[in-house]
C-alpha cells in the first residue's frame, strides 16, 4: 500500500504543469501555441520571457526534488519508483490530457536528490555539449548516456533504472532526433 501511495503522490507532483501556469497567468498565453508546443523549460525561454523560463526550470526540478528526497529518506527502497513517477507525471500530466514536457529538467532534480554525482555529471555533460553544438535536445540526450555510461562502468547496480530513464528521455525527444539528422533542429538560447 505505501508504494502505491507514493506512486500516486510523485506522479501528481511530477504533473504540476509549472510551464503552461505560469506563460497563462504572467502572458495570458497557451505555451502549448509557441515554439515546439512543450510544456517544459525549453520551450518556455521561447516566449522570449526569460524569468519566465528560468523559474519553469527550477519549479520542474524542484518537483521532482521534493517527493524523491522525502521518500529516499522515509522510504528508501522506494526511491526508484518515487523517481519515476515524477517523471513520468511530468511528461504524462493527467491535466493536461497526459501530454506533458520531455521530463529533462525533472530528471536532474532526480538525479540531484538520488546522488549529487550524478547531478553533476548530467550538468557538465550537458553544458559541454550545449557549448559545442547549441541544440539543448542533443545536449540532454548525450548527459542521459552519460550518466547511464558512468553507471554501467562505475556502479552497475543502480544502472538498469537509469538506461530505462535514459530510454524514456530517448523517446521523449524522438522528433528533435529526426529534427537534428535532418539539420532542422531549431538551436536555443539560453541567456
Amino acid at each position: 500500500m505505501e508504494y502505491l501511495f507514493i506512486a500516486l503522490s510523485s506522479y501528481l507532483l511530477g504533473s504540476i504543469p509549472f510551464g503552461f501556469l505560469l506563460t497563462k497567468i504572467f502572458l495570458k498565453k497557451d505555451i502549448r501555441d509557441i515554439g515546439s508546443g512543450n510544456i517544459g523549460a525549453t520551450n518556455a525561454l521561447r516566449t522570449g520571457n526569460k524569468p519566465l523560463g528560468y523559474a519553469t526550470l527550477v519549479l520542474d526540478i524542484a518537483k521532482a526534488v521534493l517527493p524523491v528526497l522525502y521518500v529516499k529518506f522515509n522510504y528508501p527502497d522506494y526511491v526508484f519508483i518515487a523517481s519515476l513517477s515524477a517523471f513520468l507525471g511530468h511528461v504524462f500530466p493527467i491535466w493536461l490530457k497526459f501530454k506533458g514536457g520531455k521530463g529533462v529538467a525533472t530528471y536532474v532534480g532526480i538525479l540531484f536528490s538520488i546522488n549529487l554525482i550524478l547531478g553533476l555529471i548530467f550538468i557538465i555533460s550537458w553544458g559541454v555539449t550545449f557549448l559545442v553544438s547549441k541544440y539543448s535536445s542533443l545536449s540532454s540526450l548525450i548527459a542521459s548516456l552519460v550518466v547511464a555510461l558512468y553507471l554501467i562502468f562505475f556502479d552497475n547496480y543502480d544502472a538498469i533504472f537509469f538506461i530505462i530513464m535514459f530510454v524514456l528521455i530517448f523517446y521523449t525527444h524522438r522528433e528533435n532526433v529526426k529534427r537534428l539528422k535532418n539539420k532542422e533542429e531549431t538551436k536555443t538560447k539560453i541567456y
